[in-house]
């Protein structure tokens, strides 16, 4: 069957333009972040005397300065069944040429209609509120890129305001590369960078910078401005290089040859964000008080660039004090003042860096993609099948988090936090992922992180067969393993060396001989463990050993379990405890596993109720709702209510938890064999990818890490071993589920 199409009216590249870019950009994420269940049409925007070579040939062409193409177009789009969207980027500029043609064409189109307005203009004449009012009127939806034109569309032009979409312009997530690293690569080590990037033209007012310099450098001689991009192409066709002279004899009379360096190319994406990683200051100087947004501003504050600005109704909107300093337009002693100010205070700098990326996730390009994904099944209800794609599985954080000791606690941003230390939980977690890797791959590599996790394992355990689970940075165990309750730890070691022995066969002998030596001796000291958690943990080791002579353990272990379900279990709350806190799946799944191997029906009855009560619970088709770190009571003494929608609006949302319950669904899976398993599992997975309360991604496919936390209003962007490790997981356990499900050709068709 022939998809549904969306068809985009937009200026594609190669043509240089900002609306090219923010479209390839969008379409791109758009296609990375949904399966192809649906396709997207370009219509590409051109003119008579301009036309270009596209990589990929357009569906459609619309030349805007002549009349006839407008009605050829509006034929092709109402003979066509399969278009469902029409999605027009819309800058005055754009259509100016074929004005009254465009608004006929608008009229004559029988699908959806939505607008993208780059510029919303305030305050408008007659002639331009009518022109707005009536493609309005005509439009399904209407996209904007901030609140403040939002506000004026319904202020100046009396739209309605349930019309009106703000998506934020996207930016790009990055990997926030070493700066001294990327100055080096770039040849201005030594340099304290400030930068501008766009396509050059007077409306830049750069020479607001030029003139600020000398005072700036005065303080800081080591100051290097980079001025990045070409010369705008329709100011080029107008003027040539004028202005670009202009700025020369400025530099020229100022003296500030050696401070200034022109990168006079339309950069690819991958070198901008080096260079907007690198530099200490962005400057964005516009002295258009009407320009909406720019998106040389939201790439420059999504790389976590301290920013000085004037202040267009973008800036008043996003940029606060703690992000960067807004001045007034053309005024070079206030840029001066602020640059200076925020040279003198680095720490200053990098909380404004932190603020930055931790403020404009929301902007990221996957989210874009998502919330525009939200708006088109919203606006054609029932004809886009959007299911996420599944995304790659990328070690790369995984790697940058481990050291030739072991994996590293917590990450700053995706920087590892060498202070934060080590525990045996991430390691055994990271144990398992790696196992996973390598039983794929068949990479040395992945071998080698499996014998540093093992060692780590090793290293942790004491002289009696315990294990202590923090390490600080020098190999020292710290006090907490004084203060903390180590039972979980314990349990969750025990699963991870347990899952490594059931490899065997396709594991170096060695290397099982050290995992069943340390699982032997923890194993006899882990009787008087009574931790629910740590419990099924240690039930779930044993059962991938698959040895019999393990199974009194086992046994001793579901009864407790059994017996915990049988006290606190009623008609309407089929459970172990009096509360749902953590890693709650992990119980069911180790009562099916005793019952498994044990041959005991009575614990598989429990394991069934107890999943189908968690389930119940906590997923539905609108997705999982994962169990707050407020915790959900059923002892009278919470404020929240029984069911799924009062508690999944808390925060408090960990990746662990999504991972275990895909676990545990997994586990169902194998042993039922009921697709119901596979159904959930993906609805649980979604959660990463973007289905949750906030409609953002938990995932960071730029660097391979997954961010520690859903808040209730805000993503917590750091990206530890736990959370990262959870994603790995689980991610895993989908695809090992396909591959044994559907086999492998199949799972091409499952999987990107």
């Amino acid at each position: 069957m022939a998809l549904p199409e969306i068809v985009v009216l937009t200026t594609y590249p190669p043509r240089e333009c900002g609306i090219a870019t923010y479209t390839h950009d969008l379409i791109h994420a758009i296609q990375t972040t949904y399966e192809a269940n649906f396709t997207l049409k370009i219509c590409a925007l051109e003119n008579a005397k301009e036309t270009y070579n596209y990589p990929i040939k357009p569906a459609y062409r619309l030349i805007t300065d002549q009349k006839s193409s407008y009605k050829a177009l509006a034929k092709e789009l109402a003979e066509n069944p399969q278009i469902k969207l029409v999605l027009i980027q819309h800058e005055f500029g754009l259509f100016e040429s074929g004005k009254e043609a465009f608004e006929e064409f608008i009229q004559n189109i029988n699908q959806a209609l939505v607008f993208v307005f780059h510029t919303v203009l305030p305050r408008p004449n007659p002639e331009l509120q009518t022109s707005v009012i009536s493609y309005a009127q005509h439009a399904a939806a209407i996209i904007v890129m901030t609140q403040n034109s939002s506000q004026i569309l319904q202020d100046d032009y009396n739209i309605d305001g349930d019309k009106i979409q703000v998506i934020p312009h996207g930016t790009h997530l990055i990997s926030h590369s070493n700066k001294t690293q990327l100055k080096a690569k770039y040849e201005v080590q030594n340099r304290i960078i400030l930068s501008t990037f766009g396509f050059i033209g007077s409306n830049k007012s750069i020479e607001t910078s030029l003139n600020a310099l000398p005072e700036i450098i005065k303080h800081y001689p080591q100051v290097l401005f980079l001025i990045i991009g070409k010369t705008h192409p329709n100011t080029f066709a107008k003027d040539g290089e004028k202005y670009r002279d202009y700025l020369k004899d400025i530099i020229e009379k100022k003296g500030l040859q050696d401070h200034i360096k022109w990168i006079n190319n339309y950069l690819p994406t991958t070198a901008l964000l080096d260079f907007l990683s690198l530099t200490d200051v962005y400057l964005f100087t516009s002295n258009d008080p009407n320009q909406a947004v720019s998106g040389t501003f939201s790439y420059a504050i999504g790389s976590g660039c301290p920013i000085v600005s004037t202040c267009i109704p973008q800036v008043t909107e996003v940029l606060n004090e703690d992000m960067g300093i807004i001045i007034d337009f053309n005024q070079s002693d206030q840029l001066s003042q602020a640059v200076i100010h925020l040279l003198d205070d680095e720490p200053k700098r990098e909380q404004m860096r932190i603020n930055s990326l931790q403020m404009m996730a929301i902007s990221a390009w996957e989210n874009s993609a998502i919330q525009h994904g939200n708006l088109f099944a919203k606006t054609c209800p029932g004809k886009f099948n959007l299911q996420f794609s599944w995304p790659k599985i990328n070690l790369l954080h995984v790697h940058k988090m481990t050291t030739e000791f072991g994996m590293l606690q917590f990450a700053k941003i995706n920087e590892p936090d060498f202070h934060s230390g080590y525990t045996i939980d991430d390691n055994a977690r990271a144990l398992i992922v790696m196992v996973n890797q390598y039983t794929v791959s068949k990479n040395i590599q992945d071998l080698k992180s499996i014998q540093v996790y093992l060692d780590f394992i090793q290293f942790c355990q004491q002289e009696n067969g315990s294990f202590l689970n923090y390490v600080d940075q020098d190999k020292l165990f710290t006090d907490q393993n004084e203060t903390s309750n180590l039972e979980d730890s314990v349990g969750r070691t025990m699963w991870s060396l347990g899952y490594l022995i059931s490899k065997e066969a396709q594991m170096p002998e060695t290397i099982i001989v050290q995992a069943l030596d340390i699982f032997n001796k923890a194993l006899a000291t882990t009787q008087n463990i009574h931790s629910t958690r740590a419990m099924a943990f240690i039930i779930k080791g044993i059962y991938y050993t698959q040895n019999s002579a393990y199974k009194p353990q086992m046994a001793q272990f579901a009864e407790r379990l059994a017996a915990m379900f049988a006290h606190e279990a009623s008609p309407d709350w089929a459970w172990f405890e009096n509360q749902l806190t953590y890693a709650n799946s992990v119980l069911p799944e180790a009562m099916l596993m005793a019952g498994t191997s044990l041959n005991k029906l009575s614990y598989q009855k429990i394991a069934i109720l107890a999943m189908e009560f968690l389930i119940q619970h906590t997923i539905s088709f609108d997705g999982i709702h994962v169990i707050s770190n407020e915790y959900w009571r059923n002892d009278g003494e919470s404020p929240y209510q029984y069911g799924t929608e009062t508690f999944s609006q808390q925060g408090g949302e960990q990746a662990i938890d999504v991972c275990y319950t895909i676990l545990a669904l997994q586990t169902f899976h194998q042993v039922f064999q009921d697709p119901q398993y596979i159904e959930k599992m993906r609805i649980a997975f979604d959660w990463f990818l973007g289905k949750n309360h906030l409609n953002q991604i938990i995932y960071n496919p730029s660097t391979g890490g997954c961010y520690d936390g859903l808040e209730k209003a805000n993503i917590n962007l750091n990206q530890g071993a736990e959370s990262t490790l959870s994603f790995l997981l689980a991610r895993q356990a989908i695809e090992a589920t396909i591959r044994s499900t559907f086999g492998i050709k199949e799972q091409l068709k499952q999987l990107v």
